[in-house]
């Protein structure tokens, strides 16, 4: 049995799905699991990561784990204790849903600090292990939703900067081999799209999905971080932007690792941009 944490995310909700359909027991774990829709073979379990000893219904019987925190190490997460509560459920196999930030922003508080912290208490969990490092989501685009629906708009800063967007369905099928497969212990995945993708262009993408024209409006940084700090805290803030901005070498690189892994190049966001545009009409 699998069990995945973070069951309602962009990357939980697909690998649950996949593993389902690959016929494997699952069980998706989140804080609130109220209208989540599992396939057939799999069960919702509430639990919070902040509270260890709420996951050990959930891991009954369980030999592999998905540990995926929200991002940013999670408020209150102890990895360590979390990992020790799966180790003595019998768990085998542990894979993280990390970020490339914890090596293309080291200094950062919540990259290169709480993240890279959570990483190293899973290698030192005594469990086989992968790391997955993936760059921005497409599914980020979401953020834009409401004014595509009400308007055929999207606003965002540094319209002409490109940054290799992976899709959130390519991360949850590389997990699922790694959750499945011993081969993929110890190693560490960087996972990126097949190319850069300006914000511009992602709003001529989901036009082009729509079959009708969305209008880039390009804010400026100092727009662009009052809207996010209303939900984000300061430091995360800055460093978004300046990835956003001023991407370094690290952010630009497209990598092998989602074709190595799966046998296929990633998707591109135009392809997530028609699988979802449902949430934009």
């Amino acid at each position: 049995m699998i069990v995945v944490t973070g069951a309602t995310g962009n990357v939980g909700r697909w690998l649950v799905r996949t593993l389902a359909e690959a016929g494997e027991s699952v069980t998706a774990v989140a804080r609130g699991i109220a209208g989540l829709d599992v396939p057939e073979g799999a069960r919702a379990v509430r639990a919070d990561l902040a509270s260890p000893e709420s996951l050990r219904p959930a891991l009954d019987g369980a030999e592999a784990l998905f540990l995926h925190d929200g991002g940013a190490g999670g408020p209150g997460l102890d990895p360590h204790a979390v990992l020790a509560v799966a180790r003595a459920a019998g768990v085998r196999r542990v894979v993280r849903l990390s970020s490339q930030g914890v090596v293309s922003r080291p200094d950062s508080p919540s990259h290169g600090g709480t993240m890279r912290a959570v990483e190293d208490a899973v290698r030192d969990s005594g469990l086989a292990w992968t790391i997955l490092r993936p760059g921005g989501f497409a599914s980020n685009a979401f953020a834009w939703a409401e004014s595509v629906r009400a308007e055929r708009t999207v606003a965002a800063p540094f319209g002409d900067v490109g940054l290799p967007v992976i899709d959130p369905a390519d991360i949850a099928e590389v997990a699922a081999l790694a959750l499945r497969k011993d081969e993929h212990a110890g190693q560490v995945y960087e996972l990126t799209g097949p190319a850069t993708v300006t914000p511009r262009q992602q709003a001529e993408a989901i036009g082009a999905a729509l079959g009708e024209p969305v209008r880039f409006v390009e804010l400026t940084r100092a727009e662009a971080h009052a809207r996010m700090a209303t939900f984000m805290p300061e430091p995360v803030v800055a460093t978004t932007l300046s990835i956003l901005g001023e991407p370094n070498a690290a952010e630009l690189r497209l990598s092998p690792d989602v074709e190595r892994v799966l046998g296929r190049a990633p998707r591109s966001f135009a392809e997530w941009a028609e699988r979802n545009i449902g949430a934009f009409r």
